[in-house]
């Protein structure tokens, strides 16, 4: 069997050495890159030949690639690589990649063309001046074969062992069981709905109950599949930290560490930069941190050791990557490539620049994503593909900034003053408005500044502003998510009244309809699971995430019965925002009441911090007795946990929160620890110009504005916060649904099926 490996893989782990340096280095994007390489073609003369598919073995590890050009007439091969700023700033190492590649490339031609000699040229293309600088030397065959081989020998070893892991971890993995002595209720037809979307390479939607154990559900069978489908790597996706968590520990399960043994499963946990860095206070590279001085050179060493730890979560990938003194973020990026299992966030594979699904088709990896909690993609994927730039943070930083950016600075100042002049004259004194075309001046001036910006930090590599290299990511974003614009987002302003009497303004592209965007996400895929306790409606999530069409949705038979559960409609109470002075008094008697009924631990959810300090302190004015806690408005982590502890098995009292923050979902709070939640909210998105224009947009792409902007949304707050108060068979509990609209029959299709919901009126009350 041949070790695959693509040219570019092959020399980034046997070429690159020295310091791990992250100074300001200006790349083009992958769009100016893709233009540079072409203007380079368009040079040369009309028997150049463009994007040659190159190959060849060297014992039975089978090398391959895309060289870039060759001219046949001058018998020159050329690797293009597009550049901004000073080339004499390049480092050494990145350069002595670059030799390896186009070497490598020139004895895959040589040995298909039968060459004994060529010329090799690496092309650097400056994308500003438009000027390229070469870099030429002349080459034998046999030089080359003796490079192609040396650098296949540093290698081999590596493709030796992955090979030898790859048979192992397929045999582990065939043989795998099941972690207890049987499946839960509905966790069976779960697993095999996965195994068989695998098998079938279609994307798949899962509805399943809170509590029914979805994590260790969905990993199971896509473990079981990867031997089966010759998948390369699995992807488990999460939005939040406790859902990584749920992951890891699942994983730990199924397939466990053996004493002194390489793992058969090698688990990644990925985590964002910040929470892996070990010198925040220092530049990330050689003179400055300690962990990128020689990274590279420590790096074969480290890799070892941690492929064969197997589970590496972020403590354990520290505790190798100080052990080899090099930076912990930097290994974890360097072994997604070696991993079988990779657990981070959504944003690794579903982002604008994702580095997972970069290396999938880079490499062409044959993988399976689970997505984990997938309503909330929704969200989160409409911010990676939005954009913002704020008029009050410009000006601050247009007063301070430095003499040689000033002109350019002064030209987007220019223009958006102007453009803020033409269109708050148009909104006739509304503060939000919606254009129609995009400002095609401020946009040039906003291109011209990031290149003027790039040349400074080129010339300035030691002195970075903070704030202006925000300002810089954050326009070099906006002018991105310009190029991508289309009838699926919003272009709109946001006005508020500056300084000294005059306008400012928010410029936002916003993002309505991310399908586009995630639709080749889910074609590079084998299969892709989202699973959740609210994916319904089915068309809801298929067209905001742009599935396949051929997507199935399938709804798991819960494993909880209605006697379980008490389900109250209070229906005699309106949560409306004008109607909520009057609604005080009956929730706080409610709450009184049920307490009274069965003392416990309770959950109260509202729509804002607002609603809920007055319900919370009405209830401490009129029941004292009754303990209470709540959110508040910026709780940290350790604030968090003081709030969740306060539900032990033998505490008594309601906890406060917001419908649709940290405590309406991803707790786990069984038995007596919660024993029932009253829910006072539709949780209805706040009705408001941003909002109204996505329900027209929706409704013209849809034809349900209200309910794809509004009700399903909200709906899905509430039940994922009902989710909490069931999580096991043994539990017991009741949900309070306080508002009227709880009643309507539109509404209470859209709740789970097993709930049997009765109403509780005003004079009628039932409490268990």
């Amino acid at each position: 069997m041949n070790y695959r490996v693509a040219v570019r893989a092959l020399c980034e782990f046997t070429a690159k050495t020295g310091d791990l340096d992250l100074r300001f280095t200006p790349s083009p994007s992958a769009r100016e890159g893709i233009a540079g390489h072409a203007l380079v073609a368009s040079r040369r003369g009309d028997g150049y030949e463009r994007e040659i598919p190159l190959e060849g073995n060297y014992r039975h590890l089978a090398v391959r690639g895309r060289a870039d050009g060759y001219d046949p007439a001058r018998n020159q091969l050329e690797e293009v690589k597009t550049f901004r700023g000073d080339l004499a700033l390049m480092p050494a190492n990145h350069r002595a990649l670059h030799w390896a590649q186009v070497k490598i490339y020139g004895w895959l031609l040589c040995q298909s063309r039968e060459l004994s000699e060529i010329r090799l040229a690496l092309v650097y293309f400056d994308i500003v001046s438009q000027r390229e600088t070469l870099l030429c030397e002349v080459f034998t065959a046999a030089e080359l074969q003796e490079f192609f081989a040396r650098q296949c020998e540093r290698f081999i070893d590596w493709a030796e062992q992955e090979l030898a892991h790859r048979s192992a971890r397929d045999h582990s993995l065939s043989e795998l069981r099941f972690p207890h002595a049987g499946f839960r209720t509905g966790q069976r037809p779960l697993a095999e709905a996965v195994y068989k979307a695998v098998g079938t390479g279609r994307c798949l939607m899962l509805q399943a109950p809170t509590g029914i154990g979805k994590t260790l559900g969905t990993l199971f069978p896509m473990l079981k599949a990867l031997p089966v489908q010759n998948l390369d790597k699995l992807f488990f996706l999460t939005a939040k930290t406790p859902g990584r968590r749920l992951a890891l520990h699942a994983l730990a399960s199924l397939v466990p560490e053996r004493e002194q043994e390489a793992a058969p499963v090698r688990v990644l946990e990925l985590v964002a930069r910040d929470k892996a860095c070990e010198h925040p206070d220092k530049a990330c590279h050689g003179d400055a941190g300690p962990l990128a001085r020689g990274f590279y050179d420590r790096l074969p060493a480290a890799r070892q050791a941690a492929v064969r730890t197997g589970m590496l979560d972020q403590a354990a990938l520290r505790d190798v990557a100080l052990e080899h003194e090099i930076c912990p973020y930097y290994l974890g990026q360097e072994l997604a490539r070696w991993s079988d299992v990779v657990v981070g966030d959504y944003n690794y594979y579903f982002d604008l620049n994702a580095m997972l699904f970069g290396l999938t088709v880079a490499n062409q990896w044959r993988v399976g994503v689970l997505v984990d909690e997938a309503h909330n993609l929704v969200e989160r994927a409409r911010r990676m593909y939005s954009a913002e730039l704020d008029q009050a943070a410009f000006k601050a930083l247009h007063r301070e900034a430095p003499a040689a950016i000033k002109k350019a600075l002064d030209r987007v100042a220019r223009q958006w003053s102007a453009l803020n002049k033409i269109e708050s004259e148009a909104a006739e004194k509304q503060t939000y408005r919606v254009l129609d075309s995009l400002p095609t001046k401020l946009l040039n001036a906003l291109h011209n500044a990031v290149a003027a910006i790039t040349d400074h930090f080129t010339e300035q590599p030691f002195g970075l502003d903070a704030a202006l290299q925000t300002f810089y990511f954050e326009a070099m974003h906006f002018c991105r998510i310009n190029e991508l614009f289309d009838e699926h987002s919003l272009f709109d302003m946001t006005f508020k009244a500056g300084r000294r009497g005059g306008v400012s303004s928010a410029l936002c592209f916003r993002n309505v309809v991310p399908a586009g965007f995630l639709t080749p996400r889910f074609e590079a895929t084998r299969a892709t699971v989202l699973f959740s306790a609210t994916l319904s409606p089915s068309r809801y999530y298929g067209d905001l995430l742009g599935l396949p069409a051929n997507t199935p949705w399938i709804e798991v038979e819960s494993p909880f019965s209605a006697e379980q559960l008490s389900v109250r409609v209070v229906d005699h109470v309106s949560t409306r925002f004008h109607h909520r002075g009057a609604s005080l008094a009956p929730i706080v008697q409610l709450m009184a009441d049920q307490f009274a009924a069965r003392p416990g631990n309770y959950l109260a959810f509202f729509s804002s911090f607002d609603y809920l300090e007055q319900v919370v302190g009405l209830l401490r004015r009129r029941h004292p007795d009754i303990p209470a806690w709540e959110q508040s408005r910026r709780m940290d982590e350790p604030a968090r946990q003081d709030f969740l502890a306060r539900f032990d098995e033998n505490s008594q009292g309601i906890g406060f929160a917001v419908l649709g923050g940290v405590f309406g979902e991803g707790i786990d709070l069984p038995g007596e620890r919660l024993v029932g939640a009253f829910i006072a909210t539709l949780g209805l998105p706040q009705m408001n110009p941003v909002n109204e224009q996505f329900k027209r947009r929706m409704g013209a792409l849809f034809g349900d504005g209200y309910d794809y902007t509004y009700l399903y949304p909200g709906l899905q707050k509430v039940i994922q916060a009902a989710g909490r108060v069931i999580r096991t068979q043994e539990d017991r509990g009741v949900i309070h649904l306080i508002d009227d609209r709880f009643a309507r029959p539109q509404v209470q299709q859209l709740l789970p099926g097993w709930w049997q919901m009765a109403r509780a009126t005003r004079h009628s009350h039932s409490f268990v």
